[in-house]
């Protein structure tokens, strides 16, 4: 993917019928800052360790910022930089395949969230699966949210516009857990995510953010 191409062919990688190509998680959500004028400090949670807001020229002055100038430099891209994962704290349902979520889903689909716990992250080190579980009390399920808000629970954004504080991260649709692919039957711990992982099915939550990159 190129941040900064001059067209959507180019930022994407396709070839000229539209097909192929390659995009970060971040891509889908940065069209909300390209074409509905969001502004990037919206995707960053002031709890979050190694975010900062994206500056396409840098760090800037309080006047540029307000500059008509920024806003269109803003709109020219497809994505939150060189390194999206530095701009953006949050989660995403999986866009890419056959089950991203259509307005068809169920009104309790979870369809973002504060960062996956089980994928690499800026800020902290990737939790250990093996730890979580679904019952045992607070001490367990604790292990299975964001550490960005201290373990207690993360901000989740439901299909149906709501967003609220969830204690547990197995607060989807019959206790879908939104951070992880169904397994089998089950659904509360499911598996944990890697690069590259998909829902199970069309109502399976799987909230994914886009890993850090060691440049070479």
């Amino acid at each position: 993917m190129k941040w900064n191409a001059a067209n959507r062919l180019q930022a994407y990688n396709l070839d000229q019928k539209g097909a192929g190509g390659a995009a970060t998680i971040s891509a889908s959500l940065y069209l909300l800052v390209k074409y509905a004028e969001v502004e990037p400090k919206k995707f960053l949670c002031s709890q979050e360790l190694g975010v900062s807001e994206f500056y396409p020229l840098g760090v800037v002055s309080r006047i540029l910022k307000r500059q008509e100038k920024h806003r269109r430099d803003l709109e020219s891209f497809w994505d939150f930089g060189p390194e999206p994962w530095k701009h953006n704290s949050f989660s995403y349902h999986m866009p890419y395949g056959p089950n991203a979520v259509t307005t068809a889903n169920k009104p309790g689909t979870a369809i973002a969230a504060d960062r996956n716990p089980w994928m690499p992250s800026p800020g902290w080190k990737v939790k250990d699966f093996t730890k979580f579980g679904t019952e045992g009390g607070k001490s367990v399920t604790r292990n299975g949210n964001t550490p960005t808000h201290n373990d207690e629970g993360q901000n989740v954004l439901f299909l149906d516009i709501h967003v609220s504080f969830e204690s547990v991260s197995f607060c989807g649709v019959n206790q879908d857990n939104i951070y992880t692919s169904w397994n089998g039957n089950d659904k509360s711990k499911g598996t944990a995510p890697k690069f590259g992982s998909q829902p199970a099915d069309k109502e399976d939550s799987l909230l994914v953010n886009d890993p850090p990159v060691q440049n070479p």
